[in-house]
């Protein structure tokens, strides 16, 4: 309900028409996508973003490495270790975003 909100509103403010909302969706964000996208079909029904799509972006897992000093995307999100060394790991860089980047309009 709050991406439809956040849009809405937005649309509302620019007096325009949405045709598609864009999404950021870290893999750590707790959201399903599937269940995301059947939800925002029900959710912008009988609002100024009925008919639009959600089209989401898939983000994943980046954490840094101490050992490398780097960044360095998870192999399996079960195991918080660095792809290159294999050193364990809790800084996440990226993947717990749900964030709403752009919305296409009319």
């Amino acid at each position: 309900m709050s991406i439809v909100d956040v849009a809405q509103e937005e649309a509302l403010q620019r007096g325009v028409q949405i045709n598609a909302v864009h999404l950021r969706l870290g893999a750590l964000s707790g959201v399903v996508k599937d269940a995301l996208l059947s939800c925002y079909e029900m959710a912008s029904n009988d609002t100024p973003l009925q008919g639009s799509q959600l089209i989401i972006e898939d983000v994943p897992v980046v954490v840094f490495c101490p050992k490398c000093n780097s960044n360095r995307a998870l192999s399996s999100i079960q195991y918080f270790c660095c792809s290159d060394c294999g050193t364990p790991t809790s800084e996440v860089i990226q993947g717990q975003e749900l964030e709403v980047v752009a919305l296409e309009i009319q």
